[in-house]
C-alpha cells in the first residue's frame, strides 16, 4: 500500500487558531455503496495518510465507520486526537430538543467522547426518505425562516458548552441566509460546506465566508459524476470533459480528477472527495504535496467558471415553490416563491 507523511499535508488555520487539513475524505456512497464498503476505504484511508473525514447521519453508515475508528485506535494506526472528525446534524432533527439527541446517537454511533465539528447538514428541516425520488416532496417542507434556524442554532452552541463539539459549522447555507444568521450567533460557524468544483466556483460565497472567517469545504469536488439520478439534467457539466482541465491534466501526466483537487487546495478551501477505490484515494490525497499548478493555471481554471450547480436539491422544494433554484437565493434574498403559510 502506497502512503503519504500526514504531516507534508497542507493545513489551513480556522478562526480560533487550529488546524485542520486541507484535504479530506468524503464519506457518502451516493446511494450506491454499501456501508461496509464505504467504512472500510475510510480505514484504508488512515492508513494512507488521511486524517480529516467528513461524515453524516444521513449517510446512514457512521456505526459502521464507528467500528473502523475504534479499530484504527486499538491497532495504533493513528490516535484520537490526530484525527479531524466531522458529522452533521439531519434535517428531522431541527427540534427543540432534538439536536442533543441527535449528537449523541452520532458519538455513540462512531464510538467517540466528542466530535471535531458539526454542521448543521442544510438550513430548513425538509427531510427526504434515503433514495427519494426527483419528484418526492415532503409535505411538511418549508422555505429558510431564521428565527426557525436561530432557535437550532442555539441548541448547536450549546453542544460546544457541553464539550461535546469543538467546532460548529453550517453546510448548503447561502450568503442572504448567512447575513440573517451571523450577526445573531453567539459562536460563528467555522465552516460553510457547499458545493464548489471548477465549473461551479462560488467566487461571492467563497470570498464572503473568508470576510467573515469561515471556511469553505467543498464536497463533489469532482463534479459528482455517480451523484443521484434525481440531480442529473441533460445539459449540466461534465467536469472530467472540461477542455482546460484535460489540457491541464495532460501537461502534468495525471487524470484531470487531480487538477481538480490541486486547484481546491491551491485556492484555499478543503476539498472533501469520495471514492471507495484505494488508487483513487491515495491520487487524491498526494496530488496536494507534490506537483502544483502554476498561477497561469489557476487562472485558466479561474476562467473556465460555468456557475453550473450539479446538485440541485430538488427533493428539498417546499410546496408551491417553482424550481429548485428557489433553494439558492438566486436573486440576492432569500427566496421563498409560492410560500403560503
Amino acid at each position: 500500500m502506497k502512503t503519504v507523511d500526514a504531516n507534508q499535508v497542507p493545513q489551513i488555520k480556522l478562526a480560533n487558531g487550529a488546524l485542520i487539513p486541507a484535504i479530506g475524505m468524503g464519506t457518502f456512497g451516493n446511494d450506491k455503496y454499501t456501508s461496509e464498503e464505504v467504512s472500510n476505504a475510510v480505514y484504508n484511508a488512515i492508513k494512507i495518510g488521511y486524517r480529516f473525514f467528513d461524515g453524516a447521519a444521513a449517510y446512514g453508515n457512521e456505526s459502521d465507520i464507528g467500528k473502523v475508528y475504534s479499530r484504527a485506535f486499538s491497532d495504533g494506526l493513528v490516535k484520537r486526537e490526530e484525527l479531524y472528525i466531522l458529522s452533521k446534524l439531519w434535517n428531522n432533527m431541527h427540534g427543540k430538543r432534538d439536536v442533543l439527541v441527535a449528537v449523541s446517537k452520532t458519538l455513540k454511533d462512531l464510538q467517540l467522547d466528542y466530535l471535531d465539528s458539526y454542521l448543521v447538514h442544510w438550513p430548513f428541516p425538509n427531510y427526504h426518505a434515503p433514495g427519494a425520488g426527483v419528484d418526492d416532496r415532503h409535505p411538511d417542507s418549508r422555505p429558510f425562516f431564521i428565527e426557525e434556524f436561530m432557535e437550532t442554532w442555539e441548541q448547536m452552541e450549546k453542544l460546544v458548552d457541553m464539550g461535546l463539539v469543538r467546532h460548529i459549522g453550517v453546510s448548503n447555507m447561502t450568503v442572504p441566509k448567512l447575513k440573517e444568521m451571523l450577526p445573531l450567533c453567539r459562536i460563528k460557524p467555522v465552516f460553510n460546506e457547499v458545493e464548489v468544483h471548477p465549473a461551479f466556483q462560488q467566487w461571492d460565497m467563497f470570498e464572503y465566508c473568508k470576510s467573515q472567517d469561515i471556511v469553505t469545504i467543498a464536497y463533489s469536488p469532482l463534479g459528482s459524476a455517480e451523484r443521484p439520478e434525481r440531480d442529473k439534467e441533460s445539459n449540466d457539466t461534465i467536469v472530467m470533459e472540461m477542455p482546460e482541465l484535460v489540457k491541464i491534466a495532460k501537461d502534468h501526466g495525471v487524470h484531470p480528477a487531480l487538477i481538480c483537487i490541486k486547484w481546491a487546495v491551491q485556492r484555499g478551501h478543503i476539498p472533501v472527495p469520495f471514492s471507495v477505490r484505494e488508487s483513487e484515494y491515495f491520487s487524491n490525497i498526494a496530488a496536494v504535496i507534490e506537483d502544483p499548478l502554476t498561477d497561469e493555471e489557476m487562472e485558466i481554471i479561474r476562467k473556465a467558471d460555468k456557475n453550473d450547480r450539479l446538485i440541485k436539491a430538488k427533493v428539498f422544494l417546499w410546496p408551491g415553490a417553482e424550481n429548485w433554484k428557489n433553494i439558492w437565493d438566486l436573486n440576492g434574498e432569500i427566496d421563498r416563491t409560492g410560500w403560503q403559510s
